[in-house]
């Protein structure tokens, strides 16, 4: 049980009832008898009764710092709105079977790198130094997978982008995949935020004419920018390749390509990359990286901050002023043993 009281709070909050017990050197005096002489008609000392309610203060400062420590005193977290620069970002990355293959077009062996585990590597360097971004993130090979919401959780991020090397399947419905994480923005509602998708595909495939008109009506009520990395295995076609036979020259045999072409008909701000190894890819992400910096509202998240330590010092300090007043304590005289009616 958790209780707030004035900008702190409480682990144990009955635990604050021993304070109570704080009020006890004000009231007990522990005297003992002594052969001395009453010194009632002496005139008072000013020093001795400064000393006198100093130690009793230091004993109500002991007991109540006790018992602070031990209702477990702490500053709770929250979060503090602060404007930098940075983006909204949707990862939507291609999880077919071809990007388990390195860029060779092969099985990685020895010290190659499939195309996965090089865009988990690099997203996650990009990830790291953007702290003040919202980052999301979506996958598609036979269908669209939803992974994380926009989130400023780091931890989440790092997670999401590390399962992007898991065994794929063999297609690639890449027109579902944009419009899951073009949705993804639905309830983003920064005035200021930059948004834009990342599409990490080593391939493209066939967007028909249904789901493209849906992509054309999400992007009508939500501008946001277009990034395709595109991870281009050796030999294959590139995006700006045209074949010499116009005859070839369909979505169907020049899926990239018309991918490229569909990209720039729907005008918002769009650019493509072509990587064919682990440089391309981290150029692309440099570029990207610049692009995205625009003025930012985040959220930076306060933890919780315990308290014990510094009142348990506290209570130390003041037992320790008392040890020492013990310790200086000198008797004038033997002790007198104590009557029954004394």
């Amino acid at each position: 049980m958790n209780a707030a009281f004035a900008g702190v709070a409480l682990d144990r909050p009955y635990a604050l009832w021993l304070a109570v017990l704080a009020i006890l050197p004000l009231l007990a005096f522990g005297r003992r008898l002594s052969a001395s002489p009453w010194l009632g008609a002496v005139p008072p000392d000013r020093l001795s009764a400064l000393v006198d309610a100093g130690l009793r203060i230091l004993g109500c400062i002991a007991i109540a710092a006790l018992a602070l420590g031990a209702a477990g005193l702490y500053l709770p977290g929250g979060s503090m709105q602060k404007i930098g620069r940075g983006a909204h970002l949707v990862l939507l990355v291609d999880r077919s079977s071809s990007m388990n293959d390195s860029f060779a077009g092969r099985t990685p062996s020895g010290r190659e790198e499939s195309k996965a585990a090089a865009a988990k590597r690099l997203l996650n360097g990009f990830a790291a130094d953007r702290p003040q971004d919202r980052i999301g993130m979506a996958a598609f090979s036979t269908m669209p997978l939803f992974v994380l919401p926009l989130t400023d959780k780091r931890a989440a991020i790092e997670a999401a982008i590390n399962a992007i090397d898991r065994p794929g399947l063999a297609y690639t419905d890449i027109g579902r995949g944009l419009a899951m994480a073009f949705s993804m923005f639905d309830r983003d509602d920064d005035p200021l935020a930059s948004r834009a998708v990342v599409l990490v595909s080593d391939g493209a495939a066939v967007i028909d004419l249904r789901v493209q008109n849906l992509l054309r009506q999400a992007l009508a009520s939500r501008p946001l920018r277009l990034y395709w990395l595109f991870l281009r295995t050796a030999g294959s076609p590139g995006i700006g390749d045209i074949p010499g036979d116009p005859g070839r020259d369909t979505p169907q045999s020049m899926p990239e390509r018309h991918l490229d072409i569909f990209f720039k008909s729907l005008g918002i701000p769009y650019r493509a990359f072509e990587a064919e190894n682990a440089e391309g890819v981290a150029a692309a992400m440099q570029e990207i990286d610049k692009q995205e910096r625009a003025p930012l509202l985040y959220m930076e998240h306060l933890p919780r901050r315990d308290l014990g330590g510094y009142v348990f010092g506290v209570a130390a300090l003041a037992l320790l002023g008392l040890l020492a007043a013990k310790l200086a304590e000198r008797r004038i005289g033997p002790d007198l043993p104590r009557s029954a009616d004394a």
